[in-house]
C-alpha cells in the first residue's frame, strides 16, 4: 500500500488545516466545525501530513485498540514534540519518563511535593494576588526537580536557573502555541539549544555533588539516572545524565501543573465544593481534580501508522498506509458524548472511572487520562499530587477569583491540558 493512502478515502475536510501549518483562530473549533459538516470520520490534509479523524463510538474504540507497533502513539508524540525540542534530546536516552513510577517512587515524590508546598506558602506570604497558573507551574518545577534533578536543583539560584531554562525549552509549546513553531524552526531552535546547555551545566553541578557524597542506597531517581551512565567518558556521562533529566522533566510536569491550575480555578468557582475539600473529603477532592482535568483536555490523540492497518469506524473499514496519522480529539468527545458533560460535576467520577456510563455509546468517548494501555502511567501520582496541593492551598488561604469571566484556553492549542489564554489572577489571604 502506498505511503499515506487511505482506502476508501473518507470525506476530505476542505479548507481545514492544523495550526502547525496554517493560521487557525480556534483549533478545536475548526475540527468541531469539520465534524459537524463531514460526520464522525473525515480526513484533514495539513502541510505534508494526512490525518484520519474519528469520533464515532466504534471508531474511538478501534483507535484505542490499535497495536502500538503498527500505529504508534509514541511516534506521534515524538513528531509533535520535535517541532519545539532539539533533535539531540531524543537520542540515546537511557532513563525514560516511564521509569518514574517504580514501587516507592510516588511516596518520595509526594514528600518532595509537601516540601514544595511549604516553600510556596512561604513565598506567597499572608496575602496578595498571583496568577494561578504561574504558581502551579513553579510548584511543579520545584517538586519535579527535587525528585529527579539531583542535589540543590530545587532551591536557590540553581532552581531559578533551571526554571528559566525549562520555561524556554518547554516542549508543550509544540501543541500549546503551534502557531509559533515556524519561528522556532526559522531560528534553528537557538533559544532551545541554549536552554538545554544551561540545564546541562546546572545538572552537571548536581552530578558533581552526588559524586562527592554518593546516595547511600542509590534508590533516588537521580541516582538511578546517574548509574545508567556509569563507565562513560566524563563529558558523555555529564550530558547523558542532564538530557535524561531534561526529557523526564519536560514530559512530566507541564500538563500536571496546568491541570492543577484548572482544579483550583474550578474550586474557587464552586465554593460549596471547596468547603468539602477544606473539610478533608479526600475522595471528593480526587473527583474534583478528575473532573477539572476532563474539562481542561485539549488533547489531540494521534497514532502514526508504521505498517498497514485496518481501521473500523463502525460503518466502514479503512485500509490505512504508513505515514498517515489516525487521530481523535478529546475536547470534542469529552463534552458531547452525552447530555450534561459540558458541566463541571465531580460526582460523575467513582475513583478514576465514570460512575455511570449508561448514557454513553462507548465508555472510551470520555476520559481524563486515557484508556487501557494508553492510559497515562502517571495518573495515580497526578491525582494524589493535585489533591494534596489543592487541599493545602485551600486550607491555608481563602481564595477569591480575580477574573470576571471563566478563563478560556489558548485558542490555537491542540494538545495536552489547556493553558489559559490570559493571566488568571487569584486573590488570597491566610485563613
Amino acid at each position: 500500500m502506498p505511503r499515506n493512502e487511505i482506502t476508501p478515502l473518507p470525506p476530505l475536510a476542505e479548507g481545514i488545516g492544523l495550526p502547525w501549518d496554517v493560521a487557525v483562530d480556534d483549533a478545536v473549533g475548526e475540527l468541531a466545525r469539520a465534524r459537524a459538516t463531514y460526520g464522525d470520520t473525515f480526513v484533514v490534509e495539513s502541510g505534508r501530513d494526512r490525518y484520519l479523524f474519528t469520533f464515532s463510538p466504534t471508531g474511538v474504540e478501534s483507535f484505542y485498540a490499535l497495536p502500538e507497533e503498527a500505529a504508534s502513539k509514541g511516534v506521534a508524540d515524538y513528531l509533535m514534540l520535535r517541532r519545539k525540542l532539539p533533535e539531540e534530546i531524543f537520542d540515546g536516552r537511557r532513563t525514560l519518563p516511564g521509569s518514574l513510577f517504580r514501587k516507592g517512587d510516588v511516596a518520595n515524590y509526594l514528600v518532595n511535593l509537601q516540601a514544595a508546598l511549604t516553600t510556596t506558602t512561604s513565598e506567597l506570604g499572608g496575602s496578595g494576588t498571583v496568577d494561578v497558573f504561574a504558581v502551579t507551574r513553579r510548584l511543579g518545577h520545584r517538586m519535579g526537580l527535587a525528585s529527579w534533578a539531583g542535589p540543590g536543583s530545587a532551591e536557590g539560584a540553581e532552581f531559578e536557573r533551571l526554571v528559566a531554562a525549562f520555561d524556554t525549552l518547554d516542549g508543550s509549546d509544540a501543541f500549546v502555541h503551534p502557531d509559533a513553531m515556524a519561528a522556532v524552526a526559522a531560528s534553528g531552535k537557538s533559544a532551545e539549544i541554549a536552554a538545554l546547555a544551561e540545564i546541562t551545566e546546572v545538572v552537571g553541578t548536581a552530578l558533581d555533588s552526588l559524586d562527592s557524597a554518593p546516595d547511600p542506597d542509590g534508590q533516588s531517581l537521580f541516582a538511578r539516572i546517574v548509574d545508567a551512565w556509569d563507565g562513560e567518558p566524563p563529558e558523555v556521562r555529564r550530558r547523558g545524565v542532564a538530557w535524561d533529566v531534561a526529557l523526564i522533566h519536560i514530559a512530566s510536569m507541564s500538563n500536571l501543573a496546568a491541570a492543577l491550575g484548572w482544579a483550583l480555578v474550578d474550586l474557587v468557582e464552586h465554593p460549596a465544593a471547596a468547603a468539602r475539600v477544606v473539610d478533608g473529603d479526600r475522595a471528593f477532592t480526587d473527583q474534583c481534580t478528575l473532573e477539572s482535568t476532563r474539562l481542561a483536555q485539549r488533547s489531540i490523540m494521534g497514532r502514526t501508522v508504521l505498517a498497514p492497518v485496518e481501521f473500523d469506524d463502525g460503518t466502514t473499514t479503512y485500509s490505512v498506509g504508513p505515514g498517515a496519522t489516525i487521530a481523535t480529539l478529546l475536547p470534542l468527545t469529552n463534552t458531547s458524548a452525552a447530555p450534561g458533560l459540558e458541566q463541571w460535576k465531580p460526582e460523575r467520577w467513582n475513583r478514576s472511572r465514570l460512575a455511570d456510563t449508561s448514557a454513553l455509546a462507548s465508555p472510551t468517548l470520555v476520559t481524563a487520562f486515557g484508556h487501557g494501555k494508553h492510559s497515562c502511567p502517571a495518573q495515580p501520582f497526578s491525582l494524589a499530587a493535585m489533591s494534596m496541593a489543592v487541599a493545602h492551598l485551600l486550607t491555608t488561604y481563602t481564595l477569591e477569583p480575580g477574573w470576571s469571566a471563566y478563563p478560556r484556553p489558548v485558542p490555537a492549542q491542540i494538545g495536552g491540558v489547556a493553558r489559559a489564554d490570559t493571566s488568571c489572577l487569584l486573590h488570597y489571604r491566610s485563613r
